[in-house]
């Protein structure tokens, strides 16, 4: 009888199956791993825009993750959006009672067609309940300035209004928030309009410290919805299977780049990338 590693997903659900829950199941079942979830929220969105959000209540969201965790423990767990203090501090109890590992925190804030999807007050319980649990955080640059601008985080001397442009200031933010909340962080360059080479900062499990550029080859393809979720979670499915950090960061952009080179087409705005691309091509579909 065959045993598959396992990864937990909590976030929230995306109507148009291209972000959220629904592409982290894709994700980490395409790259071999048994995905379960514990939804955050309902959303009405497609790939113009989000329409309205359901939050889950927390003893809700608590009933999932017990029932999930006490029958079939995650080797991995990403959480992406979670837009209330009450839900993070849910997540964040469960991660502790349990002795969760592998935890990669998608700091989802603003979704890809811009709607707001984090609350105010829920930003610092975020980072003062749930990144001291994480293996991994993974913001891009919109997000990775929200964080260097709250007060939480000191010495913003070295940016300018706060404004992430260059590798150097990539490498800056990343150990800033790095030693602030105890976690490695994955600083994403996606937004930068010059490259989508990421910088990852932190330590390894034997407490060596890295620092290590993945460089990317730019894709000319306006269908990203998505991305955020699928990096994250094909990262979580490279360490529930045992793989180093770098190596899961490594796995997770080569999976990433082929979802998009496939240039799939769907809906329209901002559309979706193929999580399937690799079966289709073995079937050739």
């Amino acid at each position: 009888m065959s045993v598959m590693k396992t990864a937990l997903t909590i976030a929230g659900s995306d109507s148009s199956g291209g972000a959220g829950i629904q592409a982290d199941i894709k994700t980490m079942t395409a790259n071999g791993v048994y995905a379960m979830s514990a939804i955050t929220a309902l959303t009405a969105q497609n790939t113009t825009g989000v329409f309205a959000v359901q939050e889950v209540t927390p003893e809700f969201l608590e009933k999932q993750i017990d029932a999930v965790v006490t029958d079939i423990f995650p080797d991995a767990v990403k959480t992406g959006m979670v837009s209330s203090s009450a839900l993070i501090e849910v997540i964040s109890a469960a991660i502790k009672k349990y002795g969760l590992k592998n935890v990669v925190v998608d700091p989802v804030m603003v979704s890809t067609s811009g709607s707001k999807l984090l609350c105010d007050d829920a930003i610092k319980t975020l980072k003062t309940k749930l990144f001291p649990f994480a293996r991994l955080i993974t913001p891009n640059l919109p997000e990775a300035e929200q964080l260097l601008s709250d007060s939480l985080v000191t010495d913003k001397s070295s940016f300018s209004s706060l404004k992430i442009v260059s590798p150097s200031d990539m490498e800056k933010a990343a150990r800033k928030i790095s030693d602030e909340f105890g976690c490695s962080v994955l600083l994403k360059g996606g937004h930068n309009v010059n490259d989508a080479n990421d910088f990852l900062y932190g330590k390894n499990d034997d407490g060596s410290v890295i620092e290590k550029w993945f460089n990317g080859k730019r894709i000319n393809n306006p269908n990203t919805h998505g991305t955020g979720c699928t990096l994250s979670s094909a990262i979580a499915s490279n360490l529930a299977k045992g793989f180093s950090l770098e190596e899961s960061v490594q796995k997770a952009k080569d999976y990433i780049s082929g979802a998009l080179s496939f240039m799939l087409d769907i809906g329209k705005g901002s559309g979706p990338m193929n999580h399937a691309f690799s079966i289709m091509q073995n079937h050739s579909i």
